[in-house]
């Protein structure tokens, strides 16, 4: 009989490291417990492992198999939003309201994994240089947005927002294309879902996305992303 895999447990103060992500469970859960620091933020995200989890646990740690990315020839964009694309009179944006982002994409009905001790260690990532957000605007109005972690030519989209029909469609669209453009090599969107689907999301095996996610992560990029 195959023996069951358990999630190793993290004390608090243990060193940032994490055991081999391909050891996860069979829902993709590898660690319990530790802190959001950014070194074990940046440690995690560096292997291929990210934190998710609710109000009230530890944070849990995952690498799940299989894993969902995207590249600019999966990406899909249909008629109408290529319309949308050429007459839009939203406006794009990077880096300039990183807080708000992640405060609306927090902004859910039915709760959010997006914890206050999430939003406050994700905003120090981003003063550090590593997290990153993309605004979309309809005049003065912040109408839609999308942030993630990025290392090296690796960026993890973590959450996405929108307050106006296609604003959601629009900012992944051009973040792969902006990202792709600034030397990213990988894009990852961890789970499928049948929207990211229709964009042009697809799955590889974890054994795949660890050997892409580590050889992207080492490659030094200074991502430069237009105000």
């Amino acid at each position: 009989m195959r023996r069951r895999r358990r999630p190793v447990f993290l004390g608090l103060g243990a060193p940032d490291e994490f055991p081999d992500p391909r050891s996860a469970d069979e829902h993709g859960l590898l660690a319990v417990g530790g802190d959001l620091s950014i070194e074990r933020l940046l440690a995690a995200y560096s292997r291929g492992i990210f934190p998710w989890y609710d109000l009230g646990l530890p944070p849990l740690w995952w690498s799940p198999d299989p894993r969902t990315i995207m590249t600019p020839e999966s990406l899909h964009v249909s008629t109408s939003m290529r319309r949308v694309l050429r007459r839009s009179a939203f406006t794009l944006s990077a880096n300039t309201a990183f807080g708000a982002v992640i405060r609306a994409c927090a902004d859910r009905e039915g709760g959010t994994w997006i914890l206050p001790e999430m939003i406050d260690a994700y905003t120090l990532l981003h003063e550090a240089g590593y997290a990153h957000s993309i605004e979309v605007w309809s005049g003065a109005s912040l109408v839609g947005g999308l942030y993630g972690v990025q290392i090296g030519a690796l960026f993890a989209a973590e959450s996405m927002f929108h307050r106006a029909s296609n604003a959601s469609k629009l900012v992944l669209i051009q973040t792969v294309r902006m990202l792709f453009s600034a030397g990213i090599e990988l894009f990852d969107v961890q789970f499928p879902t049948a929207h990211l689907a229709s964009l042009g999301a697809f799955p590889i095996s974890r054994r795949e996305y660890l050997f892409r996610a580590q050889n992207a992560a080492r490659r030094p990029l200074h991502l430069a992303l237009p105000a």
